[in-house]
């Protein structure tokens, strides 16, 4: 299947020679992709070893094939077409779904079908491969094992032509180097099965033989790949093929590359918030001990205590992040001038201790208690910090205040409706700055907090959501308050667990907090 397909532009690539080729080279054209980003979602190996091929050559005068299933034949057919500047092709199938390892992609695609199998996948292969031989039209195809040999013959029947099968790389010629596709990119998947294996491989090769450039990705996202990030950084190229399953629809890819190639990561590495660390914050407001933990020392005894907090959760190779979550917006049993029941902090006074968190690796959550304000009007007033690729958002419903009611006389809460206006104005600005997954914090610990929770929007794909229980007093009552949480969330919503420190009667270790079920991918110390 092709997804997201690329309309084509010819070029002339410099030709071969050889005992084959004569005194006069045999041109060879290369395909240009002009559109931006396509898709090559393609399961099977040979398949989507086609749709490289069928992308960035128009003809050439030799093939490199190899099976599916034999690993050193691949990598004999790999090294063989990069050298000589040829596409390479995959014949037969092999043992798996042709999806990477890693990370979900978080959309259906065609990997979500149950691929073909049996006779029926062995018929759809041999025929694209013997299209493509077709397509191409090469003198000569040469196969590195008996079972691509038999694969190829099969394949052209009887419509093999001028075209020569052979065995012995000597007889090849060999072909100059391309002009080469600088402008062109090449997403392949790093490790998987063995069908995917051999699909990266094929692709690879074709790639390099056409000059275009190959950045390897594990799993489906780019962002999520530290090392895919630091090669796709900078660099903007005017075309990509992503070869293989899970990396689609091309749209959303198109936004991911943008992030990517924009370079910036997160503390911890990479763009994308969860899986792939834990936070560990310090929740309060500067200069108020009465707030919480972060606000009982100042800004440098903060970021100290703040690492030290975090150190015993560096567990399991899980990169941790200390983080603050700083209260922007506090709820006041007063009105104030506004008749909102929510002091402001100024953007001035939270640039210090944002600017600082962030030099020292560390991210940072902006908390709202909105009292009878709008969230989303309060969330506009920190615009510039948001813009940072190290600073998230809170929502704290227990502070949302209707007409006529007071702070501390009820438990506030917050619709979905309201919320998702919030999550899209963010998303917007998230994707204007082409910035990593942003944190997006929903505090919860009564589940009427959270009004029609099963309505959140949970679709924006550079949101990182995740519902924090803030429940209080002993471990069993914070339990019951754990299950309820959990339970209510959306799907795909990561979680957050508070520990209070003197309100918690124990308060829970590193170890047993990281036992709780699911673990929490945000902790934080009030």
């Amino acid at each position: 299947m092709l997804v997201g397909a690329a309309a084509l532009l010819t070029g002339t690539l410099a030709g071969c020679t050889g005992p084959a080729a004569g005194n006069d080279p045999t041109p060879a054209e290369v395909a240009t992709p002009v559109r931006s980003v396509t898709v090559l979602d393609d399961p099977s190996p040979t398949e989507l070893s086609v749709a490289v091929s069928r992308h960035l050559f128009a003809a050439t005068p030799a093939v490199i094939v190899a099976a599916a299933t034999d690993p050193r034949g691949l990598h004999q057919a790999a090294t063989l077409a990069a050298q000589r500047h040829v596409p390479m092709l995959v014949a037969g199938t092999a043992a798996g779904t042709g999806r990477a390892g890693g990370a979900p992609s978080g959309s259906p695609s065609a990997a979500d079908s149950p691929p073909a199998t049996g006779g029926a996948a062995t018929h759809a292969s041999t025929a694209a491969l013997g299209a493509e031989l077709r397509r191409l039209h090469p003198q000569n195809v040469l196969t590195v094992d008996p079972a691509a040999q038999r694969a190829v013959r099969s394949a052209l029947g009887s419509a093999s032509g001028a075209t020569a099968v052979r065995t012995d790389p000597a007889a090849v010629p060999t072909t100059r180097p391309a002009r080469g596709l600088p402008g062109v990119t090449v997403l392949v998947h790093a490790g998987g099965d063995q069908a995917t294996r051999a699909g990266a491989a094929a692709a690879t090769a074709t790639a390099r033989a056409a000059g275009a450039r190959v950045v390897p990705v594990h799993g489906d996202d780019p962002r999520a790949d530290p090392a895919a990030i630091d090669a796709l950084a900078h660099r903007d190229p005017a075309a990509v093929l992503a070869a293989g399953t899970g990396f689609g629809p091309a749209d959303r890819l198109t936004e991911r590359l943008a992030v990517a190639v924009a370079g910036r990561q997160l503390p911890g590495g990479g763009q994308v918030m969860f899986p792939g660390r834990r936070l560990v914050a310090l929740y309060g407001h500067p200069g108020t001990p009465v707030l919480g933990a972060l606000g009982a020392q100042d800004l440098a005894a903060s970021i100290a205590r703040a690492k030290r907090v975090a150190q015993p959760y560096r567990t399991g190779g899980v990169p941790v992040v200390p983080t603050f979550e700083i209260i922007a917006t506090t709820a006041q049993a007063s009105p104030g001038p506004d008749g909102r029941y929510s002091a402001v902090s100024s953007v001035a006074s939270l640039r210090p201790w944002v600017r600082a968190a962030g030099a020292a690796g560390m991210y940072v959550v902006l908390d709202l208690q909105p009292g009878r304000a709008d969230l989303l009007d309060q969330a506009k007033r920190y615009r510039s910090l948001l813009a940072l690729p190290y600073v998230g958002l809170a929502l704290d419903p227990e502070w949302k205040l209707a007409a006529g009611q007071r702070p501390l006389e009820q438990i506030g809460t917050v619709d979905a409706s309201e919320i998702n206006r919030v999550s899209g104005w963010l998303s917007g600005l998230t994707a204007t700055h082409r910035l990593p997954q942003k944190l997006l914090v929903l505090h919860q610990f009564q589940l009427s907090m959270i009004g029609h929770e099963d309505r959140l929007d949970t679709g924006h794909d550079n949101l990182s959501l995740l519902i924090h229980m803030d429940g209080q007093g002993s471990p069993d009552l914070k339990d019951e308050t754990w299950s309820g949480v959990v339970g209510a969330r959306p799907d795909g919503v990561a979680l957050g667990w508070k520990n209070f420190c003197t309100k918690d009667h124990p308060m829970l270790s590193p170890g047993q907090t990281l036992a709780k079920q699911p673990r929490p991918d945000m902790i934080s110390y009030q």
